[in-house]
């Protein structure tokens, strides 16, 4: 019996501990933990702004329900808005997204803390959100922004204070049916306006709201409707700013439907003199065009008492026209008033600024630049609007334009694509019926597949409503905060803590050869960060994109050459960047897997149409090649950014593809060139098809909670653990698929293959995080197995399956298979192989100038460079610095040669 009590309070004290260290963060009196966030690279904003974040919890800390408090470094308590983003298997809290407003501009660090508050706090940067049939009213207690349900409007009016600084704001886009033959007769050009089928509001405060727009453009006059758009504007408490990231998705006929204008454009009161309206755009690295409508100055001053012209360009208001005497109104009759201006960015290296008094008078040029930043503003003494276009310079060809500004209201459209351009040209770039083979030129073409119909792109805008001239200060910071919008991050120690995002390492320069390392990982992404300039990879449909394979002897990367072009995800580069970032911490990595993750997500995937759900490997064009697969497509490349910023379209991107993708592989074989059809409804390689799958299905799981997503997953597994030669049971790694039951079939019993592409487009990066979500003994025994086999030698192979065949290429572009596997077990045999295999590689990263008459200009250029290489590089030796980064051989003759 005593032994029985011993027992039984054991087990009390052992239930009692377990649950006392799971409530102990929550507990009163105990000491709260502490989540450190700091702005993205250390800057912090000039401007109170509102910002979004998201941030990873360990697996059992904290419940759906969980709130939280955010504190500056004075333990001032900011407003905080919060929402689930994903959860582990148990359902507990894996990722939350937050909103703030930080007016104090001195603020670099702020904490985050579990509370057991139950309501949202404080009440300071309150966002209010009232609804009616046909109207939304938005009031964040500096402006009030009425958004119309439906018609022709995207937003009906913005009123800062008793000063309504703008009376509506639409989409615009300006059809070209067809191009003009050379000298030839012009060809017509059709209006179309943004036409609102749907508005969602998705949040509702109180610290920030956002909504929802989807709907086409409608032709004026007529009943065309085309172009769908999804509009998404925020709103933050107390900021006078609004936010709106707008998508299109072209659905025209690529042959015919030329676009020539696309852009955002508001009306904007003005009630002053016309001396009394200003104009002003962003020029670069922080500098204005600065003028006023009607510049008061000529062969007389106005005034010989007061210089009212510095008064004037300094924004101040000049008293009105009655003021002054006869003389002074003569001068202000017949001194010039300026009605419109453009600023045009119609490449990456120029713009312009033009301006006219009327519709009837000659444009004259008024300055010029480089890079122009894209923030305008239009307004008078008593306010105005202004308007910026995020990625300005980098993505033209665009343009600010400003109209009627001598009229009582002016309009101001930000042009995403600018009339002044060429028309917006989707076609392929050659005609030839055949194609250039993969033989050729690495391409892949196929009848009626080279089509643009379904692509998207996303552009980034931001609102200023303002019951004054907003002074230098305030524009400058207007445009930093439009350029490079802030954000809150955790510390990479922490998320490295989390396990976010699976297995990667922190920088570690303890010995040599990890220095080597580190040193050729920063310089791989810095040549890469020169390149983006040096070859100017801007431009509205490029921009976030990098080049596939350089070619040595024109000293410029094959552009032009069918399949080498634009790299379009192949082999990763987005992950080597977001892993890159995660470990640094860095601003810059940051900015550049941001545009690639926007550009790969929407430009390179289909959102509609036939391929929906299916992306397009590299090419030309970045639509260009018939081959369309899922690997492209995967939501795995948009989930670092959607967890670290909570940015909802991409977020609607990875709903998206989780069913689109598997119902269109089912009517778009991926090995429909290369085998027959067989009894099964389509074709699916383990990898990169079905592990591209299996981590749409992963994540959407882990968003929702939902079971059905992990059955998917498990269905599969299932079919791969009924086969002899598990995940390598294929003919060439293929297999018959059913999209409906989401089971694999081995297509003969003697079947056994491998696709090289199972490790390069993400497989194993999703693999090492579902092995641990999944939990499943049959996946765990086929991940392993395939990690010790992948590569192996002949022998091993036979040892395994009595089959002597070869399954996988041993080299630097897989060594993270045998590290993973020595990683699980210990045995070091493993982790000796996985660096001979990563070392014994001629991979260096040592820019050297090229500078003769062959180029344009000076390059820099990296012998043997291709970013096949350069991804799979960077992503194998962060994650064998992580594996086994302590077994490294310092004795390895690279890192004597480089120590001498």
């Amino acid at each position: 019996m005593k032994h029985v009590e011993e027992g039984r309070s054991l087990l009390w004290l052992m239930t009692l501990s377990i649950f006392f260290s799971f409530i102990a963060p929550q507990q009163a009196g105990s000491q709260p933990l502490q989540y450190q966030l700091n702005w993205l690279g250390g800057v912090t904003p000039s401007i109170a702004t509102g910002v979004s974040f998201g941030v990873p919890f360990p697996k059992g800390t904290f419940q759906k329900n969980q709130q939280f408090i955010l504190k500056n470094q004075d333990e001032k308590t900011l407003p905080l808005q919060s929402w689930s983003m994903a959860y582990w298997p148990d359902g507990s809290l894996k990722w939350a997204g937050f909103s703030t407003v930080v007016d104090n501009c001195s603020e670099k660090g702020f904490f985050l803390e579990p509370t057991q508050m139950l309501s949202e706090n404080p009440s300071q940067a309150t966002v209010s959100l009232e609804e009616s049939d046909d109207l939304i009213r938005v009031n964040t207690g500096a402006l009030i922004c009425l958004i119309p349900t439906k018609g022709e409007k995207l937003i009906r009016s913005i009123t800062v204070g008793d000063r309504e600084v703008s009376t509506g704001g639409e989409l615009v886009c300006l059809l070209q049916d067809g191009l003009a033959e050379e000298h030839g007769p012009q060809p017509e050009i059709l209006k179309f306006v943004g036409s609102v089928d749907k508005v969602t509001v998705e949040q509702s405060g109180p610290v920030r709201a956002v909504i929802k727009v989807e709907g086409s453009h409608k032709s004026v006059p007529g009943k065309r409707r085309w172009l769908p758009y999804v509009v998404r504007i925020y709103f933050y408490g107390g900021m006078q700013t609004i936010k709106m990231v707008h998508t299109i998705i072209y659905d025209g006929n690529q042959e015919k439907d030329f676009i020539r204008g696309l852009g955002v454009r508001f009306d904007v009161p003005l009630n002053d003199e016309l001396y009394n309206r200003h104009v002003r755009f962003a020029g670069e690295k922080g500098r204005l065009w600065d003028e006023p409508i009607q510049p008061i100055t000529g062969r007389v001053p106005l005034s010989r008492n007061e210089n009212l012209y510095e008064k004037q360009l300094r924004g101040e208001a000049i008293p009105p026209r009655n003021h002054f005497d006869s003389l002074q109104q003569h001068l202000l009759k017949h001194w010039a008033s300026w009605g419109d201006y453009k600023l045009n960015q119609l490449n990456a290296d120029g713009f312009t600024v033009e301006k006219r008094t009327t519709a009837a008078s000659a444009w004259i040029e008024a300055g010029a630049g480089k890079r122009a930043e894209g923030l305008a503003f239009v307004g008078d003494a008593s306010g105005g609007l202004a308007i910026s276009l995020r990625n300005f310079w980098q993505s033209y060809p665009s343009s600010l334009e400003i109209r009627n500004a001598c009229s009582k209201s002016a309009q101001m459209t930000a042009w995403m694509w600018s009339p002044d351009a060429q028309p917006m040209d989707m076609r392929h770039y050659d005609t030839i019926p055949w194609g250039h083979d993969l033989l050729a030129s690495y391409e892949d073409v196929q009848p009626g597949f080279s089509i643009a119909t379904g692509v998207a792109r996303t552009s980034e805008l931001l609102l200023y409503g303002t019951g004054q001239i907003p002074d230098h200060k305030i524009f400058e910071g207007l445009t930093d905060l439009a350029s490079e919008p802030p954000l809150l991050v955790a510390t990479p120690d922490y998320l490295h803590q989390v396990s976010a995002f699976g297995i990667w390492s922190l920088p570690d320069r303890s010995s040599t050869g990890k220095r080597w390392i580190e040193d050729q990982l920063d310089k791989a992404f810095e040549y890469y960060q020169k390149e983006v300039d040096q070859r100017r990879w801007y431009g509205f449909w490029n921009f976030g994109d990098v080049m596939h394979a350089y070619d040595q002897e024109r000293h410029v990367w094959r552009y032009d050459i069918g399949g080498y072009a634009w790299d379009n995800t192949e082999l990763m580069p987005n992950l080597w960047l977001w892993y890159s970032f995660l470990r640094s911490g860095r601003a810059d990595i940051f900015r550049m897997a941001e545009a690639m993750t926007r550009h790969t997500g929407e430009v390179d995937v289909y959102h509609l149409g036939r391929f929906a759900g299916l992306g397009s490997r590299h090419n030309v064009r970045h639509w260009g090649c018939g081959s369309k697969e899922v690997r492209i497509a995967q939501a795995l490349l948009g989930r670092f950014y959607y967890y670290l910023t909570t940015d909802e379209r991409t977020g609607d991107l990875m709903r998206f593809v989780a069913n689109a993708s598997n119902n269109a592989i089912g009517e778009i074989d991926p090995l429909r060139l290369i085998l027959e059809k067989s009894d099964y409804p389509t074709h699916a390689r383990m990898g990169p098809d079905w592990l591209a799958l299996a981590g749409n299905w992963m994540i959407e799981w882990e968003r929702t909670g939902d079971p059905e997503w992990r059955e998917r997953i498990k269905k599969g597994v299932k079919s791969f653990s009924k086969m002899p030669y598990g995940l390598f049971s294929g003919r060439g790694a293929a297999m018959g698929y059913n999209p409906e039951t989401y089971q694999l079939y081995q297509l003969t019993q003697e079947d056994i293959g491998y696709s090289h592409l199972s490790v390069l487009m993400g497989g194993p990066e999703m693999a090492y995080e579902l092995t641990d979500l999944l939990d499943d003994a049959d996946w765990t025994r086929l991940w392993m197995q395939f990690t010790r086999l992948y590569g192996a030698s002949k022998e091993e192979i036979f040892r395994e399956f009595g089959v002597s065949v070869k399954l996988g290429d041993p080299g630097h572009w897989y060594a993270r298979l045998p590290a993973y596997y020595a990683h699980k077990t210990g045995q070091r045999k493993w982790a000796r192989r996985a660096w001979y295999d990563f070392l014994n590689t001629h991979t260096h990263f040592e820019p050297k100038l090229f500078d003769n008459i062959e180029t344009l200009e000076p390059v820099y250029e990296v012998e043997g460079v291709s970013t096949n290489n350069t991804a799979q590089w960077g992503l194998n030796a962060i994650q064998l610095l992580e594996m086994i980064g302590d077994q490294l051989p310092e004795e390895h003759e690279r890192f004597q040669t480089k120590q001498e």
